[in-house]
């Protein structure tokens, strides 16, 4: 089993989701969202950084996912997105974890079966797969759909040198 920090950033609310897997199994351990509050970039960043530390520190996982940049209507928010998600990439890099980074499509394809999938339907998928009593916020969802898909990418990226191996014989 492998534990795993899936994040979904924002700078105003960062979904956090902690997983172990096989990469066929997967148990929900921990989710939750951080408020970014402050006044100013600087500021908000700052907290993105040590609140995700926080979450490095308390959970002990092995690797983090992370969603990629999606093209926003405004520049002004996806700059932001961007360094929200550049605060988060840091604080797993201080503590020496590899970072794997999925587009939303890719995660909702991995989870959902349909990469146009929405909110609910990534919510209700997490909580099916990780046998939740209760759906979780949104944000959280989408944290653990990350991990949940960074678990399923690796499952398969350790079978493939096996298979090629039995192709060559």
């Amino acid at each position: 089993m492998i534990r795993i920090l899936g994040i979904d950033p924002g700078s105003r609310m960062t979904g956090y989701g902690v997983i172990d897997s096989d990469g066929r199994d997967s148990t929900h351990v921990a989710c939750g969202t951080i408020r970014v509050e402050g006044d100013s970039l600087p500021e908000k960043l700052g907290m993105i950084f040590h609140e995700v530390s926080a979450v490095i520190k308390t959970w002990q996982p092995e690797q983090i996912a992370i969603e990629d940049i999606f093209m926003s209507r405004s520049a002004g928010s996806a700059l932001k997105l961007g360094q929200a998600r550049g605060a988060a990439i840091c604080a797993g890099v201080v503590s020496n974890l590899p970072v794997a980074e999925y587009s939303a499509r890719e995660v909702k394809q991995a989870v959902v079966g349909t990469g146009g999938a929405d909110k609910e339907q990534v919510q209700h998928m997490v909580r099916l797969l990780l046998k939740l009593s209760e759906t979780p916020q949104a944000d959280a969802a989408d944290a653990l759909a990350v991990a949940l898909s960074h678990a399923h990418t690796e499952s398969v990226a350790a079978k493939i040198p096996a298979m090629i191996k039995g192709l060559r014989r």
